[in-house]
């Protein structure tokens, strides 16, 4: 067993080094800090396994600089109602559009209750809670799904089918925190295999298949394979729907058609946020949210349990603890950013 090499850096540091590079690759101003914030609000939250922080800068560098992704598109509305929308993202940056486009579905929402706006022609857009947090600023609830590339093995088959499509929901509390639910709709995705490989360790058997369609604890075999959904065939169900929901109903790409073409991802993700002022004053609603956590926090807990937890409350913990003591990246990682400083020639992430 090897444990993986780690440095704490302050998170200052690592949120101007990523905005100085998306501005270093020709990025405009307003999108290069909803970029690199994005990036930051994951990697402040999850767990660097998961694949959803700044690491993911190297990746979009090499698609901005081999022209696999329109970083100057401003998405077009195709079609539009008081409380709907279709959106062509012309392949820009999903992270940058989908948070454009919750912007708009918000503005709807403030106006009918609810705003929802489907997105096609889109690319990556990052962790999903990164936009149904932002309806949470404006007393909404956030409902963000999107499809992704056919990862997923279909229930029953060897092969992949469907995406890991994740889920983002968000609602507003006085806690300090919002509640936030994010999920993959696969059991564990590839970068937390590829973090148990690099370690040496096991894997739980239902995270994914080997090639050959056999449930596998090595991290490497499964490296090869296809992924499998949370709660088996409902996983499968989930994610099919959620293509649905998406691509299917969007013109967009579904199934096996997103990512099959580098320079056309063909990602189409859903936005919705609902206005809670429409149904109740904000406090009244925060009085009832509070009383529901404080319900389930006072139940009789399980052996071996010391606490029970609600959405988004241990990603909180973690971003205070980050925050406090520095964001944890692993070594490759940092070597990888210090190669890209050199390529962009800008300056170097400061480790002290």
């Amino acid at each position: 067993m090897s444990e993986i090499e780690m440095t704490l850096v302050n998170s200052d540091n690592v949120k101007k080094f990523v905005l100085n590079s998306f501005k270093a690759m020709g990025l405009k101003e307003e999108d290069a800090k909803i970029f690199s914030d994005a990036l930051m609000f994951s990697e402040l939250r999850f767990h660097s396994g998961q694949g959803q922080g700044v690491q993911r800068i190297t990746t979009y560098y090499k698609r901005i600089n081999n022209n696999e992704v329109n970083i100057n598109s401003d998405f077009e509305i195709l079609k539009e109602s008081s409380s709907l929308a279709l959106v062509d993202a012309k392949n820009g940056i999903g992270t940058v559009q989908a948070s454009k486009c919750m912007d708009l579905a918000i503005s709807k929402a403030k106006k009918e209750g609810i705003g929802k706006v489907i997105i096609k022609n889109s690319t990556h857009f990052g962790s999903s809670s990164v936009h149904a947090v932002k309806a949470t600023q404006q007393n909404c609830i956030g409902i963000v799904y999107t499809n992704a590339g056919p990862e997923m093995a279909a229930w029953g088959s060897k092969s992949g089918g469907v995406g890991t499509n994740p889920w983002g929901i968000s609602c507003p509390t006085d806690r300090g925190f919002p509640l936030i639910l994010d999920i993959a709709l696969t059991t564990a995705g590839k970068g937390m295999m590829r973090w148990h490989e690099r370690e040496g360790i096991s894997m739980p058997n239902d995270w994914a298949l080997t090639k050959d369609g056999h449930e596998t604890t090595d991290p490497s075999e499964a490296m090869n394979g296809f992924l499998l959904g949370i709660g088996k065939y409902k996983g499968y169900g989930l994610s099919f729907m959620t293509d649905v929901l998406t691509g299917v109903i969007s013109g967009g790409g579904y199934g096996l058609m997103p990512y099959s073409d580098p320079k056309k991802l063909d990602v189409s993700h859903s936005l919705t946020a609902i206005n809670i002022e429409w149904f109740m004053e904000i406090t009244e609603f925060n009085k009832r949210i509070d009383d529901f956590v404080d319900t389930l926090k006072n139940l009789p807990l399980r052996p071996g349990f010391e606490e029970i937890l609600v959405p988004g409350e241990i990603e909180n913990k973690r971003v205070n603890e980050k925050l406090r003591s520095g964001i944890p990246l692993d070594n490759e990682v940092i070597e990888s950013f210090n190669e890209l400083a050199a390529n962009l020639k800008i300056e170097k992430l400061n480790l002290n």
